[in-house]
């Protein structure tokens, strides 16, 4: 499968996911609390496939969900479940991208 459309699909699904796990609880705003983690997943989806580093997939998968959630983790001061989650879910993408998406984009 084409890398990109692999990375489109893949960071749909993430951001869904996670938008899912986060409406039974309470935010000052909303919608901007969804749209924001939504946004974030959906980038660590589609950057995993497309990211070209001389490591297994999984790692890289890894590395690009730690390095998306830093910054969320720093503004919410939620650190151990947003780092934790894009962390795991990156890897996951990675894995699937490594078996399923065929080589990174050059």
């Amino acid at each position: 499968m084409n890398p990109l459309v692999f990375g489109i699909g893949a960071g749909v699904v993430f951001g869904v996911l996670t938008v899912l796990t986060m409406l039974p609880l309470s935010f000052p705003d909303r919608t901007v609390a969804l749209s924001a983690a939504f946004a974030s997943r959906f980038a660590i989806g589609f950057l995993v496939p497309l990211v070209r580093m001389p490591v297994a997939p999984a790692l890289r998968g890894a590395l690009v969900g730690l390095l998306v959630s830093i910054p969320d983790a720093l503004v919410t001061g939620a650190y151990l479940p947003v780092i934790l989650i894009g962390t795991l879910g990156g890897a996951l993408i990675g894995g699937l991208a490594g078996r399923f998406a065929g080589r990174a984009v050059p």
